[in-house]
């Protein structure tokens, strides 16, 4: 679906259209279930919004690390998908921010 790629030499397969579309997504689906939150609806929303942009450059910025050690995954542990750490390397951004938001904003 997506053709505007966002960072053609870092990762080719992401693209603008897939971001805009994760991103509204999760804000939509963060907003929507808010009542398993802290939060209220639009904090909830806001929350999600912040977690899928962050996630998604915790996944471009470890990509750009890959690229620059010249491996294509971290390791082999699931066929196909790469090691562990491709699994988590968008969370690797999106946790601590969530944290420290959540610590700032609402303790």
């Amino acid at each position: 679906m997506g053709k505007t790629k966002v960072a053609p030499v870092v990762s080719p397969s992401k693209t603008v259209e897939g971001l805009a579309g994760g991103i509204i997504s999760a804000s939509l689906l963060g907003g929507a279930l808010w009542w398993l939150t802290p939060f209220n609806p639009l904090q909830s929303a806001a929350m999600a919004f912040i977690i899928a942009l962050m996630g998604f450059l915790g996944g471009l910025v470890l990509s750009a690390v890959k690229r620059s050690l010249g491996v294509k995954d971290w390791g082999t542990m699931i066929e196909g998908h790469g090691g562990m750490m491709d699994r988590v390397d968008s969370v690797s951004f999106a946790a601590p921010i969530f944290f420290h938001l959540t610590r700032y904003f609402f303790t």
